[in-house]
C-alpha cells in the first residue's frame, strides 16, 4: 500500500470515528426497596434511557408490573448520588403519554432535548436557563450515576418504584452516513489497487 492510500485510509477511519453517534444508553431496574424512602412494594420495572447529544433526543423505554395501586406519574430525577432523592428533571407532572391509573404496562417515547417542553421548568432554571443547559446537566448527571427513573402511584405519591440509571456497556454506534462514507472510500482504494495491478 502506498503512502497516498495509507493517508486516505487513515482519513476515512478518522471520519468514521468522528461521525459516530453521541447516543449514550443507560438502564435501571426499578423496585420498591430502591425508593427513598424505601418501601416493600412487590412492583418491579425496567427502563432504558438513550440520550443522543448529536440528534438532541431523549428516548425512554420501560416496562413495569406488580404495582400496588394505579400509576400517577413517571419521570427522571437529577442530580444526586444514590440513595438520595432530588427534584424532577423531565416533564411534570409526568412523561407525555405515560399510562396512568394502571398497575402494569409499558412506555416508549422520544423527546426533543432542545425543547423546553421536555423539561421541568425548575430544572431548566437550575441548570442555566435554557433547554440546552438542561440537556447538558442531565447528561452530566447520567454520566455520574446521579439520575434515577421512577414511577409514582396513588398509594406511594412520592414514588412506588425507582432505579438509578447506570451506563450500558455498549459502545458508540456508527451512523449510516459514516458507514456509507467508509464503504465508498474502501471501494475507491480497491479500485485504485486493481488499476495498478
Amino acid at each position: 500500500m502506498n503512502t497516498r492510500s495509507r493517508r486516505l485510509l487513515a482519513f476515512l477511519a478518522l471520519s468514521l470515528s468522528a461521525t459516530a453517534s453521541q447516543a449514550l444508553t443507560y438502564t435501571a431496574h426499578l423496585t420498591g426497596p430502591g425508593e427513598s424512602p424505601s418501601n416493600t412494594s412487590p412492583g418491579i420495572g425496567d427502563g432504558t434511557v438513550n440520550l443522543d447529544l448529536t440528534a438532541h433526543t431523549l428516548s425512554i423505554d420501560m416496562t413495569f408490573s406488580g404495582l400496588l395501586s394505579g400509576t400517577t406519574a413517571s419521570h427522571i430525577h437529577c442530580c444526586i448520588a444514590p440513595p438520595g432523592a432530588t427534584a424532577v428533571a423531565t416533564q411534570v407532572p409526568t412523561f407525555t403519554g405515560f399510562p396512568l391509573g394502571v398497575t402494569s404496562g409499558s412506555y416508549s417515547n422520544t423527546f426533543d432535548t432542545l425543547s423546553a417542553a421536555t423539561w421541568n421548568p425548575t430544572f431548566i432554571t437550575a441548570s442555566g436557563g435554557t433547554a440546552a443547559a438542561a440537556e447538558a446537566a442531565l447528561s452530566a448527571g447520567l454520566a455520574a450515576g446521579n439520575s434515577y427513573l421512577n414511577i409514582h402511584t396513588s398509594q406511594f405519591p412520592s414514588g412506588e418504584i425507582r432505579g438509578f440509571l447506570t451506563a450500558s456497556t455498549g459502545g458508540q454506534v456508527p451512523e449510516p452516513a459514516a458507514l456509507a462514507l467508509f464503504g465508498i472510500g474502501a471501494a475507491g482504494l480497491l479500485a485504485g489497487r486493481r488499476k495498478r495491478s
